[in-house]
């Protein structure tokens, strides 16, 4: 059964997702310490790859941004994407408004999320979705499972590891639409260059990306 807002508030009272202090009457996550002192990437938060034409990332993955997004992903609090699509669509609409006709996320492999028990792209992409006043819908599938990209060093390994395991599910949607892709976090950009390679295999007229957060370099 769905709690009403009040009494959930009661009983689980409202936390910033990054600090993880409670939350004042009015407050929403991030709280106004944390917006202070969060890595915002700011005038570094483009990313530039292949197949996609740019990929915007608001935050930098480290310090109290790295701790929340792991709970977020292995944690079970999936609550947090309402907060994290918040900040993730105040930066598309930044840097990317106009740019996209229909959003859709990096998915997890059945398996994984299975074992995950839910898929944290798809809450992040639908949560600035919601914010955006958007179409978000299921485009990809990861049909195979590989080791995860985070035990990874070397470009050339990331890329070698997911090439060819995603695939396009709907060419009739996708097909001369300008794609919004989004991930939650984003270290060389092999995973985004992947799933946006095989969007523009199925036909897609453009690709751009965005992600919760970025690593401290690119390539």
């Amino acid at each position: 059964m769905r709690l009403p807002p009040y009494l959930r508030n009661l009983l689980f009272p409202p936390k910033c997702c990054f600090c993880r202090k409670l939350l004042q009457d009015g407050q929403s996550s991030p709280c106004s310490d944390c917006e202070r002192t969060l890595p915002f990437t700011r005038g570094n938060a483009e990313i530039h790859g292949r197949f996609f034409q740019k990929c915007v990332a608001p935050l930098y993955y480290e310090g109290a941004v790295r701790d929340a997004i792991l709970r977020y992903k292995f944690g079970g609090a999936v609550y947090y994407a309402e907060a994290f699509g918040r900040i993730l669509a105040d930066a598309v609409r930044e840097r990317l408004i106009g740019e996209f006709d229909l959003i859709t996320w990096v998915p997890l492999s059945k398996k994984r999320r299975r074992k995950r028990g839910y898929d944290q792209a798809m809450l992040l992409a639908r949560a600035a979705a919601e914010q955006l006043e958007a179409v978000c819908v299921p485009l990809l599938v990861k049909h195979r499972n590989v080791p995860a990209q985070s035990g990874l060093g070397r470009v050339e390994q990331r890329r070698a590891n997911i090439s060819g395991v995603y695939r396009a599910t709907r060419p009739d949607l996708i097909a001369g639409k300008r794609i919004l892709l989004i991930d939650d976090v984003v270290t060389t950009g092999s995973t985004l260059s992947e799933c946006a390679r095989m969007l523009q295999l199925a036909g897609a007229a453009s690709v751009v990306c965005a992600a919760l957060a970025r690593s401290n370099f690119d390539s």
